[in-house]
């Protein structure tokens, strides 16, 4: 009995091809959307997971209090770290200190380069279950010592045994490899650690890490704990929340309210927005929206299987009254339709697996990920079974019951046909397709457009051909002149300067200062940029009022320039003179007052900044390249300069409008997916339309050839065949466009700077809209028109 379902579902899948190519199209479609989709959300979801106590291990956050606000980071003071593993030791299996990661110059008597690296406490390893591939996992114990990533120990020693060899870091660190780990997946926090140095020789060799050992206002470092088994993480953060707050001063205690928080790694990378001291969402808002169009993609491909299969109930209709006669029951035709269903489903999931594996380079690339298809994973193929059963029982349902339930007697009789009522469903399918797809467009156009209107934000500063280096070694401080006169000279850079924070970036903040008029209710918040004298005349920013740095006057050691939201800020007049002091040690002289600068999140207002003269604190060369060079030209010349300059030194640069443009990095990969993903969702529709458009043209054959012969126009009979599409694509605007617009509304709504939604953008999709189903509707108009009326009659 089942293979004779087969056999006449395979004979009924090739009598019909059209339908047949359609619905397996649209199927293979919305089910190859679905499985990229469904591989990049487990893809988010095992972030992490990667280290084998993934659900023991937090990072600590600190809140405070900042001017009736509370705010959350992830930097911290050193002390805390020593109160944990002291005082709360009955918590935790072990409490690591960090750095941040960063680019150093790692080298031996052969090799040069430069890799992301941290310094961590000796348990740091073990916290992070590192898969040791040489040595030992307590090679941090040694205090001179580094361990590798099998990619970098390869790179600096090639096939040769890397432990115990040599290397310095920064070419002022010598140290020893005591081990080499796994190369940490791309789907982790961690990735691109490469190297980890002991915390002790961070603190040993850098005098501002020593100093900070012992002072709980530097947030200056990273945090990670181990829990102990049996506790939760609510728990141990009820006991740790006032561990800071304990410690320091009562002033500091009443100003900044400090409250530790522990943040478990499983929310790291989808938990990762804060809003007074709490996770108030972040990725996992992109992983429940894609869940959401990768179903609704399916379902689009499902509905145009439930169309076209009740569209053409009226050829099936002989077929199911004959078999009801010779005693076929119910339940054997619904498994017959189903059997159908399933066959087209498992055609679709072959094509789709094709497209996902061609597709899966590219896609990859947009959503920024590295997965590959789990070819070798039980899971994968129990999961891709099941899957393609649920999509054939979904496609196939509704028709199934539907042509079973023809009452043999009428269909025989020949006055069987299809009523109102049973061309009420498919009418509420269109509309549904339309409306799912209507809306994918609108939410991708008003993706776009506030990348456009933030991308379009005016920075305060010119990006063009500005280049950053980081300065690792020692070297670029002593050799800054040697190497700015000298690019100079071969006409390769227009102008180069230093400062303690890329252009794009906030590395400091500091709350130390005091000025005439300050309410006494305020908390002093500044961003702090150290800069070198040529620093506004090469990124050409715009003064307010004042003057700029100069070499010409000496008291500049101790002037500071201000930007806009500074002044507003400190809500002083005329601020040109005016003296802010820092602590009891130093004033300053304020000499200008920039517009401002965009260098944190293009989405967010600016920061109150201060920027001061400084040739000691300063940690990147920026560099405007020659306008009158092509940028090759000028590398090369920048390249071979920095050779002979600072041959110990990797030669590593950004360019600031690439690092400017990261920034959107999230949006527009969220942008470009949806893009595709609408766009796919729309093509689907548009086959569904096109073939109940078919099939309809198809039943009234035999009208449009009566109507030709007694004189109806083309348009009378496009109007004919096209007014019910229209309507139905009509309607679906008018549902889809409202509920697009409220929750696209709430999310513009989280960012500081944002678009306003523009009329033209629902106007250019109810065009589009229509236009499509008007193209798609008069193909097939065209070609009804066109046949000879006496063939559609001559049975007549």
């Amino acid at each position: 009995m089942l293979k004779n379902y087969i056999k006449i579902a395979w004979r009924n899948v090739f009598k019909n091809k059209k339908s047949s190519f359609i619905n397996i199209a649209g199927l293979a479609m919305g089910m190859a959307v679905f499985v990229l989709i469904a591989l990049w959300i487990w893809d988010e979801l095992s972030y992490d997971k990667y280290h084998k106590n993934y659900d023991r291990i937090g990072q600590i956050f600190q809140a405070n209090q900042w001017n009736g606000e509370t705010t959350s980071q992830e930097a911290i003071a050193v002390p805390l770290g020593v109160e944990l593993r002291t005082n709360y030791k009955d918590n935790f299996d072990y409490v690591v200190l960090s750095s941040w990661l960063e680019n150093h110059v790692l080298s031996d008597d052969k090799q040069i380069i430069k890799q992301g690296g941290m310094f961590m406490d000796v348990d740091a390893p073990k916290l992070f279950s590192l898969n040791i591939l040489k040595g030992s996992i307590n090679g941090l114990n040694n205090p001179n010592s580094i361990m590798l990533s099998a990619s970098t120990a390869k790179a600096l020693f090639g096939n040769n045994n890397p432990i115990n060899e040599l290397v310095k870091i920064d070419q002022t660190l010598p140290v020893k490899v005591t081990a080499v780990y796994e190369d940490l997946p791309y789907n982790t926090k961690l990735r691109g650690t490469n190297f980890i140095a002991p915390w002790q020789l961070f603190t040993t060799s850098q005098e501002w890490v020593k100093n900070a050992t012992s002072r709980w206002d530097n947030n200056s470092f990273q945090l990670f704990v181990q829990i102990k088994k049996g506790l939760s993480f609510a728990e141990v953060s009820k006991h740790i929340v006032h561990a800071k707050s304990n410690r320091v001063s009562d002033e500091d205690k009443r100003k900044f309210q400090p409250q530790i928080i522990l943040h478990p790694m499983k929310d790291w990378h989808l938990l990762n927005d804060w809003k007074d001291g709490k996770v108030v969402g972040g990725l996992i808002e992109y992983v429940r929206l894609f869940a959401i169009i990768g179903v609704f993609v399916l379902l689009l491909a499902c509905i145009n299987f439930m169309n076209l299969s009740t569209a053409r109930s009226e050829k099936r209709a002989k077929e199911v009254g004959v078999r009801k006669t010779v005693g076929s029951p119910k339940k054997d035709l619904i498994f017959q339709f189903l059997s159908e269903s399933m066959l087209i489903a498992c055609f679709a999931f072959f094509f789709s697996i094709i497209f996902v594996v061609l597709a899966l380079p590219w896609f990859n690339e947009v959503a920024d990920k590295q997965m590959s298809m789990p070819w070798n994973n039980g899971w994968f193929w129990l999961g891709g079974f099941l899957f393609t059963l649920l999509t054939g029982l979904i496609a196939g349902s509704y028709p199934a019951f539907y042509l079973s339930s023809f009452k043999p007697l009428i269909v025989l009789k020949g006055t069987f046909k299809v009523g109102k009522s049973a061309t009420l469903p498919r009418k509420v399918l269109v509309v549904t397709q339309f409306t799912i797809s209507i809306a994918l467009i609108v939410g991708t156009l008003i993706v776009f457009q506030q990348i456009q209107y933030t991308q379009n934000r005016p920075v305060g500063y010119n990006r063009d051909r500005l280049m950053t280096m980081e300065m690792s070694t020692p070297d670029f401080n002593e050799k800054f002149d040697v190497l700015r006169s000298a690019l100079k000279e071969q006409g390769a850079i227009e102008e180069l300067s230093e400062s303690s924070s890329p252009l794009t970036q906030v590395n400091s903040r500091n709350s130390g200062y005091d000025w005439e008029g300050r309410d006494p209710d305020l908390t002093p918040d500044f961003a702090v940029i150290r800069v070198t004298h040529e620093f506004g005349k090469m990124v050409d920013w715009k003064l307010k009022n004042g003057r700029d740095f100069s070499r010409d006057f000496a008291t500049d050691s101790n002037a500071i320039i201000i930007n806009e939201a500074a002044v507003k800020f400190m809500g002083i007049q005329n601020p040109i003179g005016k003296s802010i002091k820092s602590g009891a040690e130093k004033t300053y002289q304020i000499i200008g007052v920039v517009k401002d600068l965009v260098t944190e999140s293009p989405f967010s207002p600016v920061m109150q900044t201060f920027y001061f003269l400084d040739y000691k604190n300063v940690y990147y060369i920026n560099l405007k390249l020659n306008s009158q060079k092509s940028t090759s030209e000028c590398l090369a010349t920048i390249e071979k300069v920095f050779k002979q300059v600072l041959p110990n030194e990797a030669f590593a640069y950004t360019f600031v409008d690439s690092d400017y443009a990261n920034k959107f990095a999230q949006e527009e990969r969220v942008g470009k997916l949806a893009s595709v993903f609408a766009s796919l969702a729309v093509i689907i529709s548009a086959l569904g339309i096109f073939g109940l458009a078919s099939f309809v043209a198809e039943q009234r054959t035999k009208e449009i050839g009566i109507r030709k012969i007694i004189g109806a126009s083309f348009f009378q009979l496009w109007q004919l065949l096209s007014k019910e599409f229209i309507l139905l694509v009509g309607l679906s605007c008018l549902i889809a466009i409202p509920i697009a617009y409220y929750y696209l509304h709430e999310w513009l709504q989280k960012y500081n700077y944002h678009t306003s939604i523009s009329w033209w953008i629902f106007a250019i999709t109810i065009v589009g809209s229509l236009l499509l189903t008007i193209i798609i509707v008069s193909l097939q108009t065209i070609k009804t028109v066109r046949a000879n009326p006496v063939k559609s009659l001559r049975s007549e």
